[in-house]
């Protein structure tokens, strides 16, 4: 099967990792991605280091986030440089977008700007919390995003304070929800032939993801969820859920009836309120765990078709997980249509990398 987007040319101006991870998806699925960057420098991703590592002297972070992209360099303040992204718009399909609310309008590079230059344009914008209200203005980062949005009194146990997720969570799924519009507008395009504006931002796909919790919440009298004190995994889920430390290593326990684990962990008396004594049955069951290494307790209890696993490293994953894994090392698309589909690129694009081939193509002014 070739790849579904084929064809199809997105113009990237989106920074750092919301806006570029929703090109690079539809990278994966055979778009061709121009990126649009700052000739001061480039996107700033190219240096906000992750590690010592660079690549092609830019972050690893910025090859990952990037891979397969072409670079142009547009001084999108200049006359000239506003003349060849709006050359580029108009023979592109997709157009991606991350600035803050109230400059691409003052760049004139909105989407009702560029309507009346390409009627069936599709395009794309991701902000920190929306194009208005208190917080419209405020910088769209993640881990202020988080902060904001209630996620951070989910993870760790009761006395640890607010947890960030260990990763760009807001980023990766601003970047899903957006690549998630983009197709369905593509499907719109299909049908009737007309252009459309998709919009998100970091705070409305955190509240998505928070869309258990957020409904049990509204729906049972705005309780909170409760952290347990150790190896909470799921503020409203009763026990066992939850994370045990064992002889060596550590066991994830799902949801298992407590009258069938009881007798496999030899606690026959294992009984009570799964969600009002959860706390003094997670500790018996952690007390309990802490006789044999965590590898022992998987074997035993999944041979009794317990949900459980082991807590692995990244090398153990590696080790272990079989073809899923290896198919996902170095990371690529997640999924797969009739077969294989994805990038083979490994690298992001140089600053103005692709710069006179994209001039040339597109008939752009030369580079001053």
């Amino acid at each position: 099967m070739s790849a579904p987007l084929s064809g199809l040319t997105v113009i990237d101006f989106s920074q750092f990792l919301a806006g570029p991870y929703a090109s690079l998806r539809l990278l994966d699925m055979g778009a061709r991605v121009i990126k649009v960057e700052n000739p001061d420098g480039g996107d700033l991703c190219r240096r906000h280091y992750v590690s010592d590592t660079r690549i092609k002297g830019a972050s690893t972070l910025f090859h990952a986030i990037n891979r397969g992209k072409e670079s142009i360099a547009l001084d999108l303040k200049a006359p000239q440089g506003l003349d060849a992204a709006r050359r580029l718009i108009a023979q592109a399909d997709i157009v991606i977008q991350n600035f803050r609310p109230g400059v691409i309008q003052r760049l004139g590079l909105a989407y009702e700007d560029l309507r009346p230059l390409k009627p069936d344009l599709i395009y794309g914008s991701i902000s920190g919390y929306g194009e208005s209200g208190a917080w419209s203005c405020e910088p769209g980062q993640d881990l202020l995003a988080q902060a904001r949005s209630g996620l951070m009194w989910l993870s760790g146990n009761a006395d640890d304070g607010p947890v960030p997720v260990g990763l760009p969570i807001a980023d990766i799924s601003a970047g899903a929800c957006l690549a998630q519009g983009l197709l369905a507008a593509l499907f719109h395009h299909a049908r009737t032939g007309k252009g459309t504006h998709v919009r998100t931002s970091l705070l409305e796909a955190l509240m998505d993801m928070q869309f258990e919790f957020l409904s049990t919440w509204l729906s049972n009298g705005e309780a909170p969820p409760a952290r347990r004190s150790e190896g909470s995994a799921h503020g409203y889920l009763g026990a066992p859920y939850g994370v045990y430390a064992c002889a060596t290593g550590h066991l994830a326990l799902a949801m298992t009836p407590l009258d069938r684990l009881g007798p496999l962990l030899d606690l026959p008396d294992l009984a009570g309120d799964p969600f009002k004594d959860r706390e003094a049955l997670c500790q018996r069951i952690t007390r309990r765990l802490r006789d044999k290494p965590a590898e022992a307790w998987e074997a035993e209890l999944g041979a009794q078709g317990v949900w459980c696993a082991r807590v692995l490293t990244w090398d153990e994953l590696r080790a272990k997980g079989g073809d899923p894994v290896s198919r996902m090392l170095p990371p690529s698309l997640p999924l797969r249509m009739g077969g294989s589909v994805g990038s083979s690129a490994r690298v992001g694009p140089g600053l103005d990398e692709h710069g006179s081939a994209l001039r040339a193509e597109f008939g752009l002014s030369p580079k001053r």
